[in-house]
């Protein structure tokens, strides 16, 4: 029988804060040194992918965050985006920003957020989810794979620089 004393308390996702911006700051830059080796592109240290402070103040976005403990394990976001003019639906719910601290990985916590952002999606009248993703980030694809998306159209890049 499990001691109660030791017995984890259950995940809880929730909707992010302004006290969460240490936490969140922090996250981003395990994002940034992650997809470093898939983008030689970006600029040297420090950079800044998101202005989280204002993702979660907006009306059309929602940033969340999966809790153990008390602290915070996960994060991601999704927020209302213009689609192109040519299709169906004037707008679709992007998501970026998808974070689970390493010891916690392959536990299913992207999906438990992608599931929170699907209902947040479908509240707010938004039928199609978009996320962007590194072509040589297989963990990634395949996570995302899991999550029913699939790839839809291949940006292409050439620097003529290199």
């Amino acid at each position: 029988m499990a001691d109660p004393e030791v017995t984890p308390k259950p995940l809880l996702v929730r909707s992010a804060g302004q006290d969460d911006l240490p936490d969140l700051l922090a996250f981003e830059q395990g994002i940034i040194t992650a997809e470093r080796p898939y983008d030689h592109t970006l600029k040297p240290d420090p950079i800044s992918y998101y202005d989280i402070a204002e993702l979660i103040a907006s009306d059309d976005a929602e940033v969340a965050v999966i809790e153990a403990d008390g602290q915070i394990i996960a994060s991601g976001f999704a927020r209302k985006k213009l689609s192109r003019a040519y299709v169906r639906d004037t707008h679709h719910a992007y998501l970026g920003f998808m974070y689970v601290r390493p010891d916690y990985r392959g536990r299913g916590l992207n999906k438990r957020l992608m599931a929170h952002f699907f209902d947040w999606a479908r509240a707010n009248g938004l039928p199609e989810v978009r996320l962007t993703v590194y072509s040589g980030n297989t963990p990634a694809i395949s996570a995302y794979e899991k999550a029913g998306f699939s790839q839809h159209l291949v940006e292409m890049r050439l620097n003529l620089d290199d």
